[in-house]
């Protein structure tokens, strides 16, 4: 189940909060290596450490790291200060994080009833890549940090194509992330970036992920923690890098999608769902829309949402329409213009990817992307 190396630092590659990239020596030759100094310590140049090189060895991709499990020689120091909610559960790296929503915490008082996310739009979508193409559709030509301007006419009513409010203020926007994929929000280099850069307002690390701006038990509590804790006006909802799947209709870890979309709506948000869609992947099932969006919404999610249908051209945005038109039976289907959403796209402060497939090799799933953003941005001017 674990492939266990013992290597040595060789050099500190780069670093980006919560993470440390390393090249290590091993038995098997050099590697690349993955260090979480909150869990592990900061490991430098000439160090000895414990690696699982689990993922390494199978060839997982961007996750095929060499982990660092621990440096034996000169262990971190006891962990100090309130926090009792402990995450990865039971496993060997199990850790202790103050929760949102924990008596000793400062927002325990204002969680504790909390019940509502008071209409806040809450957008939903399968995979971590997702992210930063929301948010540029949310934002467009005006993200956080540019000079306010007015709408002008044309450009999507009073919202404007850039989706930033009529006071011309882009919306607060926070990350509620999921346990699906990388359990520490650490890993994102994404995330990191556009907390860096004012695009998000704070991440939320629900259910078993950790390392967030705000830990929370469940994504309800996360939800209410984005609205409560961090003043947030819209959230998005993912799992976090990296997605399970066995290739058949209910074995992967996107349905939690689904369950997203159910728990914005019982606390009273607006859900949003974002399709995946794809002109690039070579798997028939994930060829226009996938069928992690059409059983995530279509079969999960028992709550309607307005699902973001992008108005693709040809007979490709045909078949991603009438591929979506079954789940018109549970949601409202809203047809998105993407006018305009290229160029906000490659406005990102971050590298636009999906399974290896940037910007132009896959155009159509950072679309379909970005028109939940879209979407999500008119429900802040309408109040519908």
């Amino acid at each position: 189940m674990i492939r266990w190396r013992r290597g040595e630092v060789v050099r500190v590659r780069r670093e980006w909060p919560g993470a440390m990239e390393l090249d290590v020596t091993t038995e098997d030759g050099q590697a690349r290596a993955l260090a979480y100094p909150a869990l592990v310590g900061r490991p430098e140049p000439g160090d000895a450490v414990l690696l699982n090189t689990t993922a390494l060895a199978m060839g997982l991709g961007t996750g095929g790291y060499a982990m660092v499990v621990a440096v034996p020689d000169r262990l971190p120091q006891d962990p100090r200060g309130p926090g009792h909610l402990v995450k990865a559960r039971y496993t060997p790296l199990q850790a202790t994080v103050l929760g949102a929503d924990e008596q000793d915490s400062p927002f325990h008082d204002v969680l504790r009833d909390a019940d509502s996310v008071d209409g806040m739009p809450v957008i939903v979508a399968d995979l971590h890549s997702a992210l930063p193409a929301i948010l540029c559709g949310l934002y467009g030509t005006t993200p956080p940090g540019a000079p306010d301007r007015p709408a002008e006419a044309g450009e999507g009513g009073a919202e404007g194509e850039g989706g930033h409010r009529s006071s011309g203020r882009p919306p607060r926007v926070a990350y509620v992330m999921l346990d699906g994929g990388a359990l520490p929000a650490w890993f994102s280099m994404s995330s990191a970036r556009l907390r860096q850069t004012g695009w998000l307002c704070g991440v939320v690390t629900a259910g078993q992920s950790f390392g967030g701006d705000v830990e929370a038990v469940t994504p309800h509590t996360g939800l209410l923690a984005a609205r409560h804790v961090l003043g947030a006006e819209v959230a998005i909802v993912t799992q976090g890098p990296g997605n399970l799947g066995g290739g058949t209709r209910w074995g992967f870890s996107g349905v939690s999608a689904g369950e997203a979309i159910n728990a914005a709506a019982v606390l009273g948000g607006r859900p949003v769902a974002a399709l995946r869609v794809s002109e690039g992947d070579l798997r028939e099932r994930h060829i226009g829309v996938s069928h992690h969006s059409l059983t995530a919404y279509g079969r999960v999610a028992l709550a309607p949402a307005k699902v973001a249908v992008p108005v693709l051209p040809g007979d490709f945005g045909r078949r991603v329409a009438e591929q979506s038109r079954p789940l018109g039976a549970r949601h409202e289907l809203v047809e998105v213009p993407v006018d305009g959403l290229v160029e906000a796209l490659r406005g990102s402060p971050v590298r636009l990817s999906t399974m290896g497939r940037g910007l132009d090799e896959d155009l159509a799933y950072f679309l379909a992307s970005a028109a939940a953003g879209r979407l999500a941005a008119s429900l802040l001017s309408s109040g519908s």
